[in-house]
């Protein structure tokens, strides 16, 4: 497998926009779209062989499953059937797949209102999966 390397300059969804500025974003969105959930999806910061997403930020209707929303993720990312894929959220791996992004948003919502998703082609048991 190739290692693709990091984009230099490229920064976290974070650490582009102050927490007013995110929190004051997120508000407007879910007052808007009162059915869906702000949700930023980053690789991991140390992820050596998936390529980075188009876009960051995701509007998901809140009873998508996920395990579909992770299929979406993966078809962006074009991950073949075979390549080992993980959802993270809050430093933990997304184990239950058949949860809603509701769920999922309810248990782990960000205090600036943004659900943050890091996905890594394999699991880094004991490392720190700071930013997610």
């Amino acid at each position: 497998m190739a290692v693709v390397h990091r984009t230099p300059g490229v920064q976290r969804f974070k650490h582009r926009k102050t927490f007013a500025a995110r929190k004051e974003e997120s508000a407007l969105i879910r007052s808007k779209y009162p059915q869906k959930v702000p949700v930023i999806v980053e690789r991991y910061p140390e992820e050596r062989y998936l390529h980075s997403l188009d876009k960051t930020k995701f509007l998901v209707p809140q009873d998508v499953i996920i395990s579909h929303f992770s299929t979406i993720i993966r078809n962006r990312l074009a991950v073949s059937p075979t390549q080992v894929f993980y959802l993270v959220v809050k430093n933990r791996s997304v184990s239950n797949m058949c949860a809603t992004i509701a769920q999922l948003d309810q248990e782990f919502r960000d205090s600036d209102g943004f659900l943050y998703i890091s996905y890594a082609s394999h699991e880094m048991f004991g490392a720190s999966w700071s930013g997610s």
